[in-house]
């Protein structure tokens, strides 16, 4: 449960004490400028008698220093942390181990490949379904992996766990890249799968694989899953060399095949991707960010000259009018699992801004960029703010880009730190403190200091989703209800609008509309479900923050 700190934001507070400071300035003048309602809450106490002018003004040092003295803080990080990382579990494909910590989860997928003789058991379901879509459990894995790599240190005991997620997403990509010319993509038939509410150890829809190959490429898919073995390979390094060894050597042949033959999955298995996981921004991104991880992996200069010499052919051309003038900005603010502009030119970023005159300073000026783009108050803001302060985008699923832009907020911020920088967007300075508030605003939201007074996190507070769009979380366990549940059968629970029967700790939805508003609902799925890619990058955040987020 939270402390009653977690009900209090920092901007309250400093509303109370202006508001305390003009009561005692102006007390009953005609023409005090304290707003009723807040006057009429201050001489109202909290057993909810209403008390004279007089006792208010006796009583209001006490209430300011009791004001003062709330931690500005208020959300338990840590906790937060351990939750988030835990949800993995309960997305978990495959033979489950004796470690499982979500016992309502069972054994699934236990054949998956094994119609073509490949074994695919493993990996995650992306969401609420029970396809594995590999293109965002790929970007969910790189992002563990950076998460780690960042603030690792700072996880404490979680550390272990959150490597274990990484390990179960890598051991599977392993087997999804093992047979020479072809990397397995996905698993399961998404429009079959879709069509049915059954829970993952029941599913009999078909689990078809789907695969690229020299003939028929998909190099966006092939790319993210280097850059995820290769990031992987980082954090492995020091806890097992030997498979850090394997992955970073895959991770090299991967990249290989992905830039050898050259083209989106798209064109080849569009009816089974789209729309579910179309590549909308094309696959060269992917390419340049998976050479980046393997720079970062094995600091070899060909991977650098790659990334500089094919940077081109990122797509910065969206443009937005501000001020009556078109601005080349939009996807400096593009992260996730489909554009990683802004991820690449971040981390690409941090040799340059260490001072190493070796490399091209352009990443840093389109990292600078990606700054001005998300800063509320910058002049050339791209994303938009919702009147509770949530970073919003177009589409669903929108807590994906709150937690995947503060991610690069944070790691930003670091960096020019540590180079003594800021970021000049016109007239507006950006400094590390800066950058490190505006994340913490996203996570605080996230966490429950929203206009809802609710965490958007399942299991994290008293107030949290309790119907989200998810099959497993929704339907009686195994345990609950041993026999089979057929397609069909799970329907009256997706349609009722009781609590969801099995609690997916640490899941994070979609979350709310741009005005605010959460419809707690299986049905509104854009809200209510949760993914993989919302919370890989949020484990690092909350890692920041988890006690004092030095710089």
């Amino acid at each position: 449960m939270p402390r009653l700190s977690h009900l209090i934001s920092f901007t309250f507070i400093v509303a109370a004490i202006y508001e305390l400071i003009t009561i005692f300035r102006c007390s009953d003048s005609p023409h005090c400028s304290v707003s009723p309602t807040f006057r009429q809450e201050i001489y109202t106490d909290m057993m909810g008698k209403t008390r004279s002018g007089d006792a208010v003004r006796v009583g209001t040092t006490i209430m300011l220093m009791a004001v003062v003295a709330v931690s500005v803080s208020g959300h338990d990080y840590g906790d937060a942390l351990s939750k988030s990382i835990l949800f993995f579990e309960g997305q978990r494909s495959g033979k489950l181990p004796p470690s499982q910590r979500l016992t309502w989860r069972k054994d699934s997928g236990l054949r998956d490949g094994f119609e073509i003789g490949v074994d695919l058991v493993g990996g995650y379901y992306d969401a609420g379904d029970n396809v594995k879509f590999n293109f965002p459990m790929a970007w969910s894995t790189t992002m563990l992996a950076w998460s780690v790599s960042e603030f690792g240190r700072r996880m404490g005991p979680d550390l272990p766990h959150a490597l274990d997620a990484i390990r179960w997403a890598t051991d599977y990509f392993l087997k999804a890249t093992s047979v020479p010319g072809l990397v397995f993509v996905q698993v399961g038939e998404p429009y079959g799968d879709h069509y049915c509410w059954e829970r993952p150890e029941d599913m009999d829809t078909p689990r078809t694989p789907y695969a690229v190959s020299a003939q028929f490429p998909g190099s966006e898919v092939s790319a993210e899953i280097a850059a995820a073995l290769a990031a992987a390979s980082l954090v492995f390094r020091r806890v097992d060399h030997r498979y850090s060894a394997l992955l970073l050597s895959r991770a090299k042949t991967v990249f290989e095949f992905a830039d050898t033959y050259k083209g989106s999955y798209n064109d080849n298995l569009g009816p089974w991707v789209c729309p579910f996981y179309c590549d909308f921004g094309g696959y060269e991104d992917e390419l340049i960010w998976a050479a980046s991880w393997l720079f970062k992996a094995t600091m070899a200069p060909n991977y650098w000259n790659y990334v500089a010499a094919n940077t081109h052919n990122l797509d910065y051309r969206k443009s937005k009018t501000i001020n009556s003038l078109p601005n080349a900005v939009g996807s400096f603010a593009e992260f996730g699992w489909d554009t990683k502009n802004a991820g690449i030119n971040v981390l690409a970023s941090k040799p340059i801004v260490m001072k190493d005159s070796h490399y091209p300073d352009f990443f840093v000026l389109n990292a600078d960029k990606f700054v001005c783009s998300v800063l509320p108050e910058s002049p050339t803001k791209y994303v938009n703010y919702s009147p509770g302060g949530l970073l919003v985008k177009p589409g669903g699923s929108n807590l994906q880009h709150a937690t995947a832009l503060s991610f690069l907020l944070i790691v930003y911020a670091r960096y020019m730190n540590r180079a003594g920088r800021v970021v000049q967007c016109g007239d507006v300075k950006a400094t590390p403190a800066r950058l490190i508030q505006v994340a913490k605003g996203q996570v605080d939201y996230i966490l429950g200091s929203n206009p809802m007074n609710m965490s958007y996190m399942v299991g994290y507070g008293g107030k949290f989703p309790r119907r989200i769009h998810h099959r497993g979380s929704s339907l009686p366990s195994l345990d609950q209800h041993p026999q089979q549940m057929g397609c069909k059968d799970g329907t009256p629970y997706f349609e009722s609008s009781s609590p969801d029967l099995n609690l997916l700790t640490g899941a994070v939805v979609g979350g709310p509309d741009i005005e605010d508003r959460y419809n707690d609902s299986r049905v509104v799925f854009v809200q209510s479900e949760p993914t993989t890619y919302i919370n890989a990058p949020l484990v690092g955040v909350l890692a920041f923050f988890k006690g004092r987020p030095n710089l």
